[in-house]
């Protein structure tokens, strides 16, 4: 495509394509408007366009233009949008022995666990699943304590930029971060991985598993969630007022975590003002996994469902 000397295409405008527009837009500001809105405005004036043949490359292909989307999305995401909520982490103590890190391991499928001191909210390192495995591997001596394979991951606060932590990650060769509130407290846990699905989706390997659907009904009035279920897809499906006034509460875990005040066992029934009772079905002493809900009496006035 060629250019006068004031920068407008010479190329007639019914032969202009997404990936022509996004590039003069990368060169050129127009009427003021910034960078982004120009980009946006672009990919939405072609959400439509059917996929044509690439062979000029000069076309975007729908995937293409989501995950451009996604780029401008992210870049006003923060590290506490994305992160691991703290009621989901799986970690383990500084106490515990090499054997039981081991087990957490194979339990939790991850590569690398946070180990905390006295709680959650003293993390003091992460361990990698590679030290473990080098050690049973060429059958060394196991150690005597775990803190000798505790690594240093970043703490960063949730305030931090998902682009900028991606960054950072990048620069350190850092794979885990370790969310915390303005009280230094862990507020949740964030990868490498979790960072770039923001921009290109879910990234599966051969060791996800799919998991029950995290929303069930089961019955009149009784439902079965994974703790991990946002309230926004709980108050579409089962009821509005059970993410009415819950503050920063994002999932039906950290709902019931907030209504007991810590961490409640399996077998705890919460009850919440609108009239549902939550019942914790499975969990330990650090994270809830799913839970029952129930309508056990009629809801306050202003809690009801609508209509």
């Amino acid at each position: 495509m060629a250019d006068d000397i004031s920068g407008r295409s010479t190329e007639p405008a019914s032969h202009g394509r997404l990936w022509g527009k996004l590039r003069h837009l990368i060169h050129f500001r127009m009427n003021g408007a910034s960078l982004r809105d120009q980009i946006e405005d672009a990919i939405e004036d072609h959400e439509d366009d059917p996929v044509q043949a690439r062979d000029s490359g000069d076309d975007l292909t729908p995937d293409e233009r989501q995950m451009v989307r996604n780029v401008l999305q992210v870049a006003e995401c923060t590290v506490g949008d994305v992160a691991v909520p703290r009621s989901d982490i799986i970690a383990i103590a500084e106490s515990a022995s090499f054997d039981e890190l081991v087990a957490t391991f194979v339990e939790a499928g991850h590569s690398r666990l946070p180990v905390y001191r006295a709680s959650l909210d003293e993390v003091v390192g992460m361990i990698h699943v590679k030290d473990v495995f080098n050690i049973l591997a060429t059958g060394a001596p196991r150690p005597a304590e775990i803190a000798t394979l505790i690594r240093e991951p970043r703490y960063v606060p949730a305030s931090m930029g998902v682009l900028e932590l991606l960054e950072e990650m990048r620069r350190t060769r850092t794979h885990l971060a370790i969310v915390v509130d303005e009280y230094s407290g862990t507020d949740g846990l964030a990868t490498i991985e979790d960072l770039v699905e923001e921009i290109v989706g879910e990234i599966e390997d051969e060791y996800d598993e799919d998991g029950p659907d995290l929303l069930v009904q089961t019955g009149e009035g009784a439902w079965e969630a994974d703790a991990r279920t946002p309230l926004d897809e709980i108050a579409a499906r089962v009821d509005p007022a059970l993410a009415e006034g819950e503050g920063d509460v994002d999932t039906v875990g950290g709902l019931a975590f907030m209504l007991a005040g810590h961490v409640p066992e399996p077998g705890a029934e919460l009850d919440h003002p609108s009239g549902w009772r939550i019942t914790v079905v499975d969990g330990d002493d650090r994270r809830i996994t799913r839970v029952r809900l129930n309508r056990v009496i009629e809801p306050a006035m202003g809690l009801g469902r609508d209509g």
